[in-house]
């Protein structure tokens, strides 16, 4: 049957190829919800809007933000949601140090006023972006959903854990089936300027150093946006199950899932895939000195060493698992970079 669907952060990296996956592959109808603000290049985020509106399909798009109570208010009355995912939220670990006020208006006002529109407005499912971030510098690895996440090292963390936790009260008091998603340093065509390989890039390009973070001693576990987006398309079909416990109490209809590659990558070989496919992309010269151009540098604030994900659970229940080389994500990116910035 036809669904109806609310993608919040539509205009976003991951939102955006959400929604352009669903228009490509489904029937739903879906609205998709962005405020556009300015945290980086606005120019990417009409990129991808035009994107979608090039397809196909029942879409309708509403500027806006979440944390509009009454705008929220109207869009649930106006089309009886019957999937709501949340990936509207203010990202970024460091600039959580210097704004703080964005990550709590966004994701802890805006991610309450969800929770409230899905307790009065019966949906079938809530699916929310949550994060690796939450793991801290957690030394066991690789990270399970078991482990305890009760540490997190920068504010951005501390909202993204707040959601699972907020979600489970809903879950629990209201019996709304609520799913999380802890993505992994998510990277592919038409990122978030501020992830590493994109703006190693504009760096690279003006001839400019790039900073390598605990002098090249970090891991993270890379995951290319078509497997994310792939992830959460199972993951919104299948909600938690409603059902009762011996006390004749809602068991919580929740789940938490990682969405990783389960294959951390050191940064000096990313740093190298990145160059070379750069260079074999044409956006920079075979002959560039990349190693003038490298800083090894301490630890930032909020950083953690590494990023691992362990995604058993994913396998078990929705038969996935990422699987994107870095190398063939990065060589897209560098394909994408070059034509979109006609370098």
């Amino acid at each position: 049957m036809k669904k109806t669907i609310l993608v919040t952060g539509a205009a976003g990296f991951i939102g955006a190829n959400l929604v352009k996956e669903l228009l490509s592959t489904t029937e739903d109808k879906i609205v998709g919800i962005d405020n556009l603000n300015d945290y980086y290049d606005v120019s990417l985020k009409e990129y991808r809007l035009k994107e979608i509106e090039s397809l196909d399909g029942d879409f309708t798009f509403v500027k806006g933000s979440i944390a509009d109570k009454s705008l929220l208010d109207s869009l649930f009355e106006t089309y009886n949601f019957n999937i709501v995912v949340n990936l509207a939220a203010q990202a970024g670990v460091r600039y959580s140090i210097t704004n703080p006020d964005v990550y709590i208006e966004s994701n802890m006002i805006g991610f309450y006023n969800i929770l409230e529109e899905c307790r009065h407005h019966p949906v079938e499912h809530l699916v929310y972006a949550s994060s690796s971030s939450v793991y801290g510098s957690n030394k066991k690895v690789p990270y399970s959903t078991d482990d305890k996440v009760d540490n997190p090292v920068s504010l951005y963390a501390a909202t993204k854990k707040s959601n699972e936790l907020f979600a489970h009260a809903y879950s629990k008091l209201y019996n709304i089936p609520s799913t999380g998603l802890r993505f992994f340093t998510v990277y592919g065509p038409a990122g978030r300027p501020d992830m590493a390989y994109f703006s190693f890039t504009n760096k690279l390009i003006k001839g400019e150093t790039i900073k390598i973070f605990n002098y090249g001693n970090c891991k993270r576990d890379f995951t290319y946006v078509d497997d994310i987006v792939k992830g959460i398309k199972l993951v919104m079909d299948k909600a938690p199950l409603k059902k009762n416990g011996e006390d004749g109490l809602p068991i919580p209809p929740y789940a938490v899932y990682n969405i990783g590659n389960n294959n951390p990558e050191n940064l000096l070989d990313f740093v190298q895939i990145l160059s070379e496919e750069l260079v074999r992309a044409g956006v920079l010269p075979s002959d560039y000195d990349f190693e003038s151009h490298k800083e090894l540098v301490a630890m930032q604030p909020g950083d953690v060493p590494i990023t691992y994900a362990d995604t058993s659970a994913l396998e078990r229940d929705f038969g996935f698992k990422p699987s994107t080389t870095l190398r063939d994500g990065l060589r897209a990116f560098a394909e994408w970079y070059k034509k979109f910035y006609k370098v």
